[in-house]
């Protein structure tokens, strides 16, 4: 199938919101699985389990579903319409990434998908799949197959027509469709991407230590953090944008057009002394319908007493001190760190004798780090 089809398929998703539509062989061998499984061995993918048990599934479309032909991959543009990181200026309030100020984008594409997943099987008659990031399918390089953008040095699509903000959205088809033209790389010789990193992830271009991330770290990894990486996250308390804000093909960017992925207000630069403050009722309260809410009220409040301790503000050591006795022992414990970096020393020392037999181990720990900037 060929021409006419794809233009009709093209047009429904354009009518269905989506940004762009482009065609790709779900078939053809490509080295994607083999990266992966370089990724793996390195144990650059950290605590993502998942990713090793899923490693044969994830090698290659076919691997999965080894009656697919054609993929039809779709993208949807949540540009910010301006610069976002400026806002991490306000120590007093945290970053949110772009992507997660909306609605779960999530449930936003794939209903979409499945209604022109089933256009695709009326026409063609064949079975469908539909696929938005939550099964064992490399989407990024079939985007690239088929012309969406590469994936940059940073390893994140990138499009010569919407930067860096593009939701990826996967129609898996068992017919032949014609495939387009995949895109080749345009980073050239720059490197801002990598020279932004806070944590110093990018052990080479093109390569990715996701425990150094702090996107892993703040949503995918449950525990305290290594001190390391404390300082690093700055006011950043779910997410982090640097690589791909600072990439020059964003002048080309425009800001999303489609209503349920903009910015909830609420969720730009929120005060952080009013989220440390959340019980679990409250944190899904404010994050109804936002991929923030996957990660739990716990780990989410231990990401903003990071951010507070980066804050340098010590009128939020009494927003803190409630949490010393929290049922969650990592919440208990990032909160004894951030009190050390807010407190004096001899502060610090005095609340220690009440606080250091805490049950947990870890906790225990906290207590014994060295003051301050560790």
């Amino acid at each position: 199938m060929t021409g006419d089809f794809r233009d009709t398929i093209r047009t429904a998703a354009s009518a269905l919101g989506f940004d762009v539509c482009r065609f790709a062989s779900a078939s053809e061998p490509w080295s994607a699985g083999e990266r992966l499984a370089h990724f793996v061995e390195a144990g650059r993918h950290g605590d993502m389990g998942w990713m090793e048990t899923t490693l044969e599934r994830r090698a290659h479309p076919t691997a999965m579903w080894d009656g697919a032909r054609t993929a039809i991959v779709l993208g949807l543009n949540y540009g910010p319409g301006h610069d976002p990181l400026p806002e991490m200026a306000d120590p007093g309030a945290g970053y949110i990434s772009v992507y997660a100020r909306g609605d779960d984008y999530h449930e936003v594409i794939k209903g979409r998908l499945k209604t022109l997943a089933g256009q695709v099987a009326a026409r063609t008659g064949q079975d469908v799949k539909v696929f938005v990031d939550t099964a064992p399918l490399m989407e990024k390089p079939l985007a690239q197959r088929a012309g969406l953008g590469w994936q940059g040095k940073h390893t994140n699509l990138l499009s010569r027509d919407h930067g860096n903000w593009l939701f990826l959205g996967v129609i898996l088809s068992a017919a032949e469709i014609a495939p387009d033209a995949p895109e080749t790389e345009h980073c050239g010789s720059c490197t801002a991407c990598l020279d932004a990193c806070p944590t110093q992830a990018f052990p080479a271009p093109f390569q990715l230590d996701a425990r150094r991330c702090l996107s892993y770290l703040t949503i995918e990894f449950a525990g305290p953090w290594p001190v390391e990486f404390r300082t690093a996250t700055g006011s950043r308390i779910y997410g982090c944008d640097d690589c791909l804000a600072v990439c020059p093909w964003n002048k080309f960017a425009s800001e999303a057009h489609e209503g349920r992925v903009k910015a909830r207000e609420a969720l730009v630069s929120p005060r952080l002394a009013d989220l440390a403050t959340l019980d679990d009722a409250a944190f899904r309260a404010l994050f109804s319908k936002s991929p923030v809410k996957r990660i739990g009220r716990d780990r989410f409040v231990r990401n903003v007493l990071y951010a507070i301790g980066n804050s340098g503000d010590p009128a939020l050591v009494s927003v803190i001190e409630p949490l010393l006795v929290d049922p969650a022992p990592v919440v208990r414990g990032s909160a004894v760190w951030a009190l050390s970096r807010l407190l004096a020393p001899e502060a610090f020392a005095l609340l220690a004798l009440h606080h250091a037999d805490d049950e947990d181990a870890s906790v225990r720990n906290e207590w014994e780090l060295p003051n301050a900037d560790t």
